[in-house]
């Protein structure tokens, strides 16, 4: 039997099913022209589950699917608790965390209201640096917070900044680094450690531009293809 792999839908399954693709798991639909959420493998008997982002670590955790592709921020977000591996960074979906703020407009003194959808990742963030904050938690559209004097400043991902700039913000200060993460369910890494090996070495090897045919890659006895 293959893998169960959870992946993030938008712009990272996008950008993550060529990569799989060179690893020879596509999907027997496209996700694109299909209102399923499960997909059988065209090869290899693996299955491919499309699931919200904050849904990725809860389906690896709780050993519904092995394997799981999704952002740092959804891992961050998630908690120090997690009970899964994080295995390899697979390079795409590159942006930042940062704060950004009004232009030209000073901090004000006292407790610093935030306006963020990753409240974990603020909270840790501003307790490193000692500062007191009040976190106001929204879904979206955080740029327009500070214009309607909700909150101060934001926290949340910048990619190109044009947002931002469009909405009068810029970018203050970068909290971490973003991009996409394999990680791996404890028991499957144990009791399905060939098939969870190899598909880290494909993966790893389609990251790093090498080719699969080229690769030390090979799949164990038992693996199917």
């Amino acid at each position: 039997m293959g893998l169960v792999i959870a992946l993030n839908k938008g712009r990272i399954l996008e950008e993550c099913l060529p990569l799989l693709a060179r690893c020879r798991i596509q999907p027997e639909e496209s996700p694109d022209k299909s209102r399923k959420l499960i997909f059988n493998s065209l090869t290899g008997g693996h299955r491919l589950i499309i699931a919200r982002s904050a849904d990725v670590p809860t389906y690896v955790e709780n050993g519904v699917a092995d394997v799981g592709i999704t952002g740092k921020d959804t891992i961050l977000e998630y908690g120090s608790a997690m009970s899964f591996y994080e295995r390899l960074d697979l390079g795409i979906g590159r942006c930042a965390m940062m704060t950004a703020a009004q232009v030209d407009v000073a901090e004000p003194p006292g407790v610093l209201r935030v306006a963020t959808k990753f409240m974990n990742i603020a909270r840790h963030y501003y307790q490193g640096q000692g500062r007191q904050v009040s976190l106001i938690k929204l879904s979206g559209a955080l740029e327009i917070a500070p214009l309607l004097g909700l909150a101060d400043c934001i926290v949340d991902i910048v990619d190109t900044g044009n947002t931002l700039r469009a909405n009068g913000l810029t970018p203050l200060e970068k909290i971490c680094d973003i991009s996409t993460r394999l990680i791996v369910n404890r028991a499957s890494m144990k009791t399905k450690f060939s098939e969870v090996q190899y598909l880290i070495q494909q993966l790893d090897a389609v990251v790093n531009l090498d080719s699969i045919e080229e690769n030390q890659a090979v799949p164990p006895e038992g693996v199917p293809l």
